[in-house]
C-alpha cells in the first residue's frame, strides 16, 4: 500500500552521460521546445507567490537516522534544460521544486515541496485545520513545525483528508500524535478504499510503482525528474487515524473552529472516495486532486481500477457551477494555487474540457471501429487546450489515458480473433526471433532502428530478443540505451521514470528489496474479511493438491468469528458462522496474522499464543499451501 521512492543525492551530468544523448534526441528536444507556450508565465507567478520561509534543515530524517527527505536533492534544477531532459519537463520540475511555507490567503497557508503532496493549513478562531497531512509522519511533523514558526504554536483542531490515497493521510500522526478531541473528516467510503485499494493486488502494484515513481533513481539531469505532480514520495513512517466524521453528499456543511466549509463529494474520479470543498468566508476553493498542474492518470501505470473520465469532467462542471462565482483562490493537493476569480474559472473550465475531450473523442473513435492502440495515435488535445501548461502530460498522458477510456468500456480485447488467444511473451518472442532469421538478425534490426532514431520500433524488436534470449547481453544493453533515449525525450515525468528503471534493470537485474512491512495503523484498520481475501489469493493449488481444511477462526479481542474452508484450491470464509465438528483456532488477530505470514503456526501453537480446540491433526500442513509473493519479480525480462 505504500509506494516509497527513496531519495538520493543529485549528481552532476558527466561527459559520458552527454555522449549517450543521440542526435535524434537532441533534435527532438530542440523541436519540442519550439512548440511550447513560453510566453505564458502565469505558473511562475503562482508557484512563487506568498513565499514565507523554507526549511532551516537540509534533510528530514527518521528516529533511526534514515533519510526521509532531502531538500537539496533537486538543487540542480537551474538554468536551461540539458540535452537529457525534455524542456517542458525541466520547466515543470523547477516549479515543483520551490519548497517551503506559502501564504495563500490571510487565513490559508500551504507547505509545499516537503513530500509529493501539499499540506494546506487553515487558521481557525483558536487553532489550525490541516488538509492532507502528507505521506509520512516525519515530513508532516516538519511541515507543521515550519508553519508554526509563522503562525504560532496553535493546536490542531481538525484534519481533513481530501481522498483515499496514502500521500494525503499517511503523515497524520506526525501532526496529531494524540487524536483526542481532534475532528478527522473524510469523504464517505474513505476507510474502505484507504485500507483495501491495494490489498489484493498489493505486491504487483508495489513492484510496478517502483517503475512509475523511479525508485532508487537519483534525482538528476539523467535520472529521476520528479513524479509529475510532486517531487517524490517521502520515505518515512506511514500512519492512519480513522475519520470521526464522513461527508456523504454534496451540499453538506460544517463549521469547524469558526470556519465554515461547504462540501462536494466526487466519488470515482481521481480516487474512489474523494471530495472538493469551499470556504465561503475566504473565497477559497479546494479541488483536492481532481485538478492539477498536469493532466492526471485515468489509469495509473502502477495499476488500479480504471477511473471515470466522464464523471471527472462532470464533477468539475458541477464545482464551477457551485463555487465558481464565489471563488477568488483555488488550492489543490499538489502543485501551486491559482489566484483571481477569473483565472480560477478559466482553469477549471479548460481542465474540465481536457478530460471531456479525452473521453468523448476516445469513445467516438472507438465507436468508429478503432482499437485502443489506434486511438492512442490519433487523440490529441486541440491547440486551445494543449497550449495550457496545466493540461500537458507531466503525469498522465493523452496516449495512456485514451487507452484507459477504451479499457473502461471495452476491456483488453480489441475484437480481432487473432488477438483473442495470443501466445505468452516468451513463446511469442521465441517464434518472432526465429521468423526474423535468428538472434543476430534481430539484434541488427534493433541496431538499425536505434541508429535511425526509430526508438519505439527498436524497443519492440529488442524486447522480443531479450525475452527469447535473456542472456543476450548485447540485446539487453542496446534495449537499455533505447529506453534511455525515450526517457530523455519524455515530457511525462513518470514515463521518464519507467524508461530509466527499465534500463537499469536490464543492465543490473531486478532489485533485491525485502518484502514490504505494512504500517501497524493500516493492519489494525483493515477489516479481517479483507485479510482473509488476501490469504485466498495467496493460496497455491499445486501445494494444496487434494488436501482440504476446515476450521473456525476466533479473534476474542475483536469479538470476531469466521468459518474458513479450503478445498478445490479455493479459500472461502463466512463471518459469524460456525462449522460444526471443525477445529477452532483462537488467538489475538495480530498473532495469527504474524504466524501465517512467517510460517510459524506450529511454534505459536506450542508456545500457547495460538490455541486450537478440536482435531489439530486436520490442520497439519495449513501453512504450506500459501505463497509468499516475490516483491522483486522481473518485468523487463522473463
Amino acid at each position: 500500500m505504500r509506494f516509497v521512492l527513496m531519495l538520493a543525492c543529485a549528481f552532476a551530468l558527466t561527459s559520458a552521460a552527454q555522449a549517450q544523448v543521440t542526435d535524434t534526441t537532441r533534435a527532438a528536444n530542440a523541436a519540442f521546445a519550439q512548440t511550447l507556450p513560453w510566453a505564458d508565465r502565469e505558473d511562475e507567478d503562482f508557484a512563487a507567490r506568498g513565499f514565507i520561509a523554507a526549511s532551516d534543515q537540509p534533510q528530514i530524517r527518521g528516529a533511526n537516522g534514515a533519510l526521509v527527505w532531502d531538500f537539496d536533492a533537486y538543487n540542480f534544477l537551474q538554468g536551461p534544460a540539458p540535452e537529457t531532459v525534455n524542456p517542458s519537463l525541466w520547466r515543470h520540475a523547477g516549479l515543483l521544486a520551490r519548497a517551503g511555507l506559502f501564504r495563500v490567503h490571510d487565513r490559508v497557508y500551504q507547505v509545499r515541496g516537503f513530500d509529493v503532496s501539499n499540506m494546506t493549513i487553515i487558521v481557525g478562531d483558536t487553532g489550525l485545520i490541516l488538509i492532507d497531512p502528507l505521506t509520512s509522519a516525519e515530513t508532516a511533523a516538519a511541515a507543521l513545525a515550519l508553519a508554526r514558526r509563522t503562525l504560532g504554536d496553535l493546536p490542531v483542531r481538525a484534519v481533513i483528508y481530501t481522498h483515499s490515497h496514502v500521500d494525503h493521510f499517511g503523515g497524520v500522526r506526525g501532526v496529531v500524535p494524540d487524536a483526542t478531541g481532534v475532528e478527522i473528516i473524510a469523504p464517505d467510503g474513505f476507510m474502505e478504499h484507504a485500507v483495501t485499494e491495494n490489498v489484493i493486488a498489493g505486491n504487483a502494484m508495489g513492484r510496478r510503482a517502483l517503475y512509475q515513481f523511479g525508485s532508487g533513481l537519483p534525482p538528476s539531469p539523467e535520472g529521476q525528474m520528479t513524479s509529475g505532480i510532486g517531487l517524490a514520495i517521502s520515505a518515512g513512517t506511514f500512519t492512519l487515524i480513522p475519520p470521526t466524521r464522513t461527508i456523504a453528499r454534496t451540499g453538506e456543511t460544517l463549521t469547524i473552529d469558526g470556519v465554515r466549509i461547504e462540501f462536494q463529494v466526487t466519488p470515482e474520479t481521481e480516487a474512489p472516495a474523494e471530495m472538493n470543498f469551499f470556504f465561503p468566508d475566504f473565497g477559497v476553493l479546494c479541488l483536492a486532486e481532481n485538478a492539477n498542474a498536469s493532466m492526471h492518470n485515468v489509469l495509473t501505470p502502477r495499476g488500479a481500477l480504471v477511473r471515470d473520465a466522464k464523471a471527472w469532467a462532470d464533477y468539475l462542471t458541477e464545482a464551477l457551477r457551485l463555487y465558481g462565482d464565489r471563488t477568488e483562490v483555488m488550492v489543490t493537493s499538489h502543485a501551486w494555487p491559482r489566484f483571481g476569480g477569473e483565472r480560477v474559472r478559466d482553469f477549471i473550465a479548460s481542465h474540465r474540457d481536457a478530460y471531456k475531450y479525452l473521453h468523448d473523442q476516445t469513445v467516438r473513435l472507438m465507436n468508429a471501429g478503432y482499437t485502443d492502440r489506434e486511438i492512442a495515435e490519433q487523440v490529441r488535445l486541440p491547440e486551445a487546450l494543449a497550449s495550457r501548461w496545466f493540461n500537458r502530460g507531466y503525469y498522465g498522458t493523452m496516449m495512456h489515458n485514451s487507452r484507459a477510456v477504451y479499457q473502461r468500456y471495452m476491456g483488453w480485447y480489441d475484437a480481432n480473433p487473432a488477438n483473442l488467444n495470443p501466445l505468452p511473451p516468451v513463446e511469442e518472442a521465441t517464434r518472432f526471433v526465429r521468423a526474423m532469421g535468428g538472434a543476430d538478425r534481430v539484434l541488427a534490426e534493433g541496431q538499425r532502428a536505434f541508429d535511425e532514431g526509430d526508438y519505439r520500433w527498436a524497443a519492440r524488436v529488442l524486447n522480443h530478443l531479450v525475452f527469447a534470449a535473456p542472456d543476450n547481453t548485447s540485446a539487453r544493453q542496446l534495449l537499455a540505451r533505447t529506453h534511455r533515449q525515450m526517457a530523455y525525450q519524455a515530457e511525462s515525468a513518470i514515463w521518464r521514470n519507467m524508461y530509466l528503471v527499465a534500463a537499469r534493470e536490464l543492465e543490473q537485474g531486478p532489485p533485491n528489496r525485502p518484502s514490504q512491512v505494512q504500517s501497524a495503523d493500516l493492519v489494525a484498520a483493515t477489516p479481517t474479511s479483507y485479510i482473509l481475501d488476501l490469504l485466498a489469493v495467496r493460496l497455491n493449488p499445486e501445494r494444496a493438491g487434494a488436501r482440504s481444511f476446515a476450521f473456525n477462526l476466533v479473534f476474542p479481542e475483536r469479538n470476531e468469528r469466521f468459518a474458513v474452508s479450503i478445498r478445490n484450491g479455493v479459500l472461502v470464509h463466512e463471518r459469524d458462522i460456525t462449522l460444526e465438528g471443525a477445529p477452532t483456532i483462537t488467538a489475538p488477530r495480530a498473532t495469527f496474522l504474524q504466524a501465517m505470514a512467517t510460517g510459524t503456526m506450529t511454534r505459536a501453537v506450542l508456545s500457547g499464543s495460538i490455541r486450537i480446540a478440536g482435531n489439530r491433526r486436520s490442520l497439519e500442513g495449513l501453512n504450506e499451501v500459501f505463497d509468499t509473493p516475490d516483491p522483486n519479480f522481473p518485468i523487463v525480462s522473463p
